[in-house]
């Protein structure tokens, strides 16, 4: 086939053009290979391109070079479909930007929401030499509508829409009507309709002037002219809908294992549908084991980020147990562990493992040996290998500090593929690792493909941060700064800051390969979900970056920042003194503040007076994680008093020096808090704020959107999922400018509002763009956050829900109602709420214990993460007055197509 393709784009100096496309005779999507293309005049770039007959469909885009690096490239891809009996094509294109109805391409729509009934591709039966073919995008035509076109003339129904032209949807959301082009006028005008598949009646025209019909000519013989006219002009679909958010180990169903699992997932996909709502929110469901105990619930703390948990795998869906004992000793453990109001994750774990070592040991080889196990291993196989090895080792070491592993501490190739070879006289344990995660696998594959049927999608989470004893830092160390820790500012539920623990991204080397470690993980995340959520945005702007010696998050700093140099400081009248203002400031006249009755024991082993009233911490104590590492395990109230005393020392201090340029300093985060702030003169004190407030809020507002624009591109357009982003804390000016321009779905929280003016969000003045929620995994469920502050309560009452009168002691269902009501009506098109929530509208349904609700504390380091729901899913499916009113209030809210 000759195929010439044409596209109006003006470039800036030293700019280019290229073609690029996923079959060979376009480069195989690797842009070293993409094709340049000639300038002609006025704009218009052209290539004749030679693509074999075989190549009947082909995705491709354009893309922008300056030298040998990519500036820009076209936001959508182009769809090539052949028309039967040709052979030439002339393609006028149009450059695709990212589209005001992005979000409207993502599978969560095309494959779920607005999915189309498949049918074969419709065959041309126009036999004239040259063809006419209109490409249009349209995602948001609902599956009861059809796209049609209507014009002037009699061809184009006289602008009659009875008699209008249907468009074909097979490469749905892109729509193709083929005409003969001999008996088209130029310029002949048209539109395009949706219309009522049933009825044939409109459902809605397209916005904006009439079209023209825009004809070009080349000196192909017998060719095809496709022009691609972009989009169908709907600026304002205003399609929302509800869905859950719960863990998978927070469900229950009769048949789960003492946790939730991909079981349970199944079945829960019934109540989402039975109840109106279309998606499913989950936590990061990757496998997390690290010492096989209560420690490794922690869901954001994954050992790799492919492999799923091997808690989540339901055993009633794997081959029966034969050995009788063994049968006997589950079916007796079950309904035990079962009854369990909250996960005991140690034994359930541990229990679990026997069993599926159990099962592996006599049906393991029959599932090896299938054709599907063994394509599906040769798909993952990059991963696999490496999460097998890793996994051993951590059990043979009983340590997953992959430091610790003698010769194996260092990642080799030659030495893990030795130890997972087939000839290993270890591969029978290496084998059981993949056996699990094939199962895993074929079950979320299962729930999700169900889910889809429904109607419904799987939403789920993708953590900003990899352990730093996982298979990635251990295999691919290079990708991360292991020196530092990965964290987040101060906010109100956290003010001494946060630290992850989590290694920190090296972003210098991930941009060499154009992120191709983000976008390998994902496309895995894309064979399960049709949406995501990015925990933590801000990360991709900057990450909040803690020395290896902190254990709090005060003493952190941004990465990447701009921190001042000596004379900037100087030019906001602030004069730098190294050992007033880099090192603690500790002065015995407010050590009793911190220490009571303690304060002369702390002098004595912990400190060393310099001069009258001055002091520094003893070298053995003077960082916290030294403090940390002397003061361990279960401490008294005067140790906890001592410990937290001295964290305090160590973070007063008015600026953090940078670790990698020299001489240039970050002031330190709610520095005004510190003694070291508050005695200092006045006049320095205004100049502290004067250079606080410019660098937090101002300094780097256009450095990190070109941070952000620099990464998250290439990273969210690596697959079709709907992009949702957590984007709470201490955000610059410049993210919301960048959400708008990504068209991704931002979160709102009533009670973390935006605004920083106002002491609750507005669920009425949303953005469509967003998801909005009455609480996270991270928040006291309503009920509980009723209790959490009695004024706040009573404004909230008074003048959000606005009732009169004093607040009621407990967050009964009508207020729980309230605010469901609120959020359901508001303009976001997503509404998600917790599961324990959408159960406070009712009384005969919810927890009589709604302090028992909480998922997680993140003050609390090392918190259990063991909250299940207290009813069934099959109670849930059961409870009809409940499910009535769940879906009356989404419908009449508008969240709801049939």
């Amino acid at each position: 086939m000759k195929i010439k393709f044409e596209l109006h784009y003006h470039t800036s100096f030293g700019e280019e053009l290229y073609l690029l496309g996923d079959i060979d005779a376009l480069g195989c999507n690797h842009p070293e290979r993409a094709l340049k293309m000639s300038y002609v005049k006025d704009g218009l770039w052209t290539i004749q391109v030679a693509v074999p007959k075989k190549n009947a469909n082909f995705s491709y885009e354009y893309i922008v070079k300056r030298a040998d690096e990519i500036v820009r490239k076209t936001s959508l891809k182009y769809h090539f479909a052949k028309v039967e009996h040709k052979d030439n094509y002339l393609i006028a294109d149009r450059w695709l930007d990212i589209p005001l109805n992005k979000p409207f391409f993502s599978s969560a729509f095309t494959q779920s929401f607005f999915a189309r009934e498949k049918h074969p591709v419709v065959k041309s039966r126009l036999d004239s030499e040259r063809i006419f073919k209109l490409v249009v995008s349209a995602p948001t035509v609902p599956p009861v509508c059809d796209l049609c076109l209507v014009g002037e003339g009699e061809l184009l129904g006289n602008w009659q829409v009875e008699r209008s032209l249907q468009l074909d949807d097979s490469h749905f959301p892109f729509w193709t009507l083929e005409l003969d082009m001999d008996k088209i006028v130029s310029g002949q005008e048209y539109k395009l309709v949706m219309t009522n598949k049933e009825s044939r009646e409109v459902y809605k025209w397209e916005e904006g002037e009439n079209r023209k019909m825009e004809l070009d000519s080349c000196s192909f013989k017998n060719y095809c002219y496709v022009m691609n006219i972009s989009d169908f002009r709907d600026y304002s679909p205003n399609v929302r809908y509800a869905g859950t958010a719960i863990p998978v180990f927070s469900l229950r169903s009769d048949s789960s294992f003492g946790i939730g699992d991909f079981g349970d997932l199944y079945k829960f996909v019934d109540w989402i549908k039975l109840t109106d709502q279309t998606i499913i929110q989950i936590l990061p469901i990757n496998d997390t084991t690290m010492t096989h105990t209560w420690v490794d619930s922690y869901p954001y703390n994954a050992n790799s980020i492919y492999a799923l948990h091997p808690a989540y795998i339901d055993l009633t869906q794997l081959p029966a147990i034969k050995d009788p004992v063994m049968l006997l000793e589950y079916n007796r453990l079950q309904p035990d562990l079962n009854s369990l109001p909250e996960v005991d994750y140690d034994r359930v774990t541990e229990l679990k493992w026997t069993f599926l070592n159990q099962i592996f040991k006599e049906s393991g080889k029959v599932t090896t040996e299938t054709s599907e196990y063994k394509e599906w291993f040769r798909e993952n196989q990059e991963w696999l290998e490496s999460y097998a090895a890793f996994s051993y080792l951590r059990d043979i070491f009983h340590t997953p500090v992959f430091t610790s592993w003698k010769k194996m501490s260092v990642y080799k190739q030659k030495e893990v593929d030795e130890l997972v070879s087939p000839d290993s006289p270890v591969y029978e344990e290496i084998a059981l690792y993949y056996f699990i995660q094939f199962e895993l696998h074929k079950q979320l594959l299962r729930v999700r493909n169900y889910a889809h049927s429904k109607g419904v999608i799987l939403k789920g989470d993708i953590p900003i941060g990899i352990s730093r004893n996982s298979v990635e830092a251990w295999k691919e160390p290079y990708l991360f700064n292991m020196f530092s820790q990965a964290g987040a500012p101060p906010d109100d539920f956290s003010v001494n800051g946060q630290n992850w623990g989590f290694p920190t991204y090296n972003w210098d080397e991930m941009k060499r390969t154009n992120y191709a470690w983000w976008k390998k993980r994902f496309a895995k995340m894309a064979d399960y979900f049709d949406a995501y959520r990015i925990d933590h945005l801000l990360g991709f702007f900057r990450i909040w970056e803690i020395p290896m010696d902190s254990v709090q998050g005060l003493l952190g700093h941004f990465n990447p920042a701009l921190p001042y140099t000596r004379s900037e400081l100087e030019q906001f009248g602030f004069y730098l003194n190294d050992e007033r203002h880099l090192n603690p400031y500790i002065r015995g006249h407010f050590l009793p503040e911190l220490f009571g009755e303690y304060t002369q024991e702390v002098v004595e082993k912990y400190l060393t007076e310099v001069e009258y009233d001055v002091y520094r911490l003893k070298v053995h104590c003077d960082t916290q994680r030294k403090i940390d590492n002397l003061l361990q395990g279960e401490l008294d109230e005067k140790l906890l008093c001592i410990r937290d005393g001295l964290f305090s020392l160590c973070n007063e201090v008015l600026f953090v020096a940078d670790p990698k340029e020299k001489d240039k300093y970050h002031p330190r985060i709610s520095a005004q808090s510190t003694k070291s702030f508050q005695e200092l003169e006045f006049w320095l004190q205004d100049a502290f704020n004067k250079l606080y407030n410019e660098f937090f809020y101002n300094r780097h507002n256009g450095f990190w959107e070109a941070q952000a624009m620099e990464k998250l591109p290439p990273i969210i357009e690596s697959t079709n999922m709907l992009v949702c982003v957590e984007d709470l804390g201490m955000i610059p000016d410049c993210v919301p400018h960048v959400i708008n321009i990504l068209q991704v779905l931002a979160l709102e929280i009533q009670r973390m509002p935006k605004d920083p003016h106002l002491p609750f969000g507005l669920t009425n003045e949303y953005p469509y763009l967003s998801v909005c929620t009455t609480s996270t995994h991270d928040m006291a469920p309503i009920r509980e956050w009723w209790h959490e502050n009695g004024a706040v309560t009573q404004d909230y009452y008074n003048h959000i829900l606005w009732q009169t009168g004093k607040a009621p002691f407990d967050c009964n269902s009508f207020i729980a109602s309230l605010i469901v009501d609120n959020h359901l009506k508001s303009p976001a098109m997503l509404t998600i709420l917790p599961l324990q929530d959408w159960m406070a509208i009712d009384d005969t349904i919810r927890n009589s214990d709604g302090s028992s609700e909480r998922i997680n504390v993140p003050a609390v380091a090392k918190h259990y993460w063991r909250y299940r729901m207290h009813v069934s899913i099959q109670d849930l499916i059961n409870a009809k007055e409940f499910n009535n009113t769940m879906c009356k209030m989404i419908v009449d809210s508008g969240r709801y197509m049939d």
